[in-house]
């Protein structure tokens, strides 16, 4: 199979599909890798490494998309990229297609068969997921620490405050991947620490693994509204996988917390899970409403690109060689973690839980 490699285009996305070692790794099978000059720059990985590993190098992006059997990016398409889009393409990326019905309709209308990464499922797990969440959720303490600063717009509070003075207080809506990485930094930079969550066994885990500083509420509207008076620093990690976010915060909610306040939304790539969250970008990553400061980058590990490519690369590879190796569909028969993954095929949705949040584009 001929794989292409583009250099990702979205706002400071310095990720890459694939390291050196897992192009070696696919040409040493026989498939051939197109590679766009410079695509692993951001993330550490020259030119010559690929070329070393078996890849070719393509200076048009054109080209890449144009030879190619298959792409493997990190990043949906943006509008730029939907011209190179054609029928039978494989895609293989992460899509977040109910956030972006833009995009899921422009492949719908392409016939690409588009199987996105962050709905590979493996029971409850999506293994493909989870390396990146994992980021994110560490990443969102410490973005949340830094813009609680007055320099930022902060209330300037310290997280972990210092003798005599009360550290800050941190909330976490949802107690998955992103939400315990989350609550793990906030504790290792001393801040006392809620998780929400709704799955009582989840809780009883969380309580048991970690530190007396972390405390677990039970995820309702009454509990969120008597908590965020009291709150520094909000982290929205829920996911429903497929689905858009649930807008947990309304702006009425909002206004409970004080001026200088900070709301961290690691769903927006999903919709967000607030009323006034919107999109942004690592250039302009924050913007206010109701006094909060609002950070929603929704590629928030591509500030950390070398470590977020090392550990994406390292999940997907697996999956890649299987559709490589079989091809899609008989890859899809044999792996049903695969087949949960597949987004859009000649012209349909086939994911039910996309196509619920998509009801326009939906085919009976």
């Amino acid at each position: 199979m001929i794989i292409g490699i583009p250099t990702e285009v979205k706002n400071k996305e310095n990720r890459v599909a694939a390291t050196p070692a897992g192009v070696k790794t696919l040409t040493s099978r026989g498939h051939r890798i197109l590679l766009q000059s410079g695509a692993g720059l951001g993330s550490g990985f020259a030119d010559a490494a690929y070329v070393e590993a078996g890849a070719s190098l393509i200076d048009s992006a054109d080209e890449v998309w144009g030879q190619a059997d298959m792409i493997m990016k990190v990043k949906e398409p943006v509008e730029s990229e939907y011209g190179r889009l054609r029928p039978g393409l494989i895609l293989f990326t992460y899509l977040h297609l109910a956030a972006v019905p833009a995009l899921a309709r422009t492949l719908l209308e392409k016939g690409v068969t588009a199987i996105a990464y962050e709905t590979v499922q493996e029971g409850k797990r999506l293994p493909l997921l989870e390396p990146m969440s994992e980021i994110a959720g560490r990443m969102s303490s410490i973005v949340g620490a830094y813009h609680l600063s007055t320099p930022q717009g902060g209330k300037g509070i310290l997280l972990g405050g210092v003798p005599g003075v009360l550290p800050g207080r941190v909330l976490i809506l949802g107690g998955g991947t992103a939400g315990v990485n989350a609550c793990r930094m906030a504790q290792g930079l001393g801040a006392d620490v809620t998780i929400l969550e709704i799955d009582h066994e989840k809780m009883r885990m969380l309580d048991l693994n970690l530190q007396s500083t972390v405390h677990t509420l039970f995820s309702n509207e009454y509990n969120l509204m008597e908590a965020l008076p009291r709150v520094d620093l909000l982290i929205g990690a829920v996911l429903i996988p497929g689905s858009r976010a649930p807008k947990l915060i309304n702006r009425e909610m909002l206004q409970l917390m004080r001026p200088g306040s900070v709301f961290v939304d690691i769903a927006i790539d999903q919709g967000g899970c607030a009323e006034t969250s919107r999109p942004t970008t690592h250039d302009q990553p924050t913007f206010f409403e109701e006094e909060v400061l609002h950070y929603c980058v929704t590629n928030m590990p591509g500030a950390y690109a070398r470590t977020a490519t090392q550990a994406l690369a390292n999940s997907t590879l697996p999956f890649a060689l299987q559709i490589a190796d079989l091809g899609w569909e008989e890859a899809c028969r044999r792996n049903a973690a695969l087949a949960r993954g597949l987004n859009t095929h000649d012209g349909k949705l086939k994911h039910d839980e996309v196509a619920a949040s998509l009801p326009e584009l939906t085919q009976t």
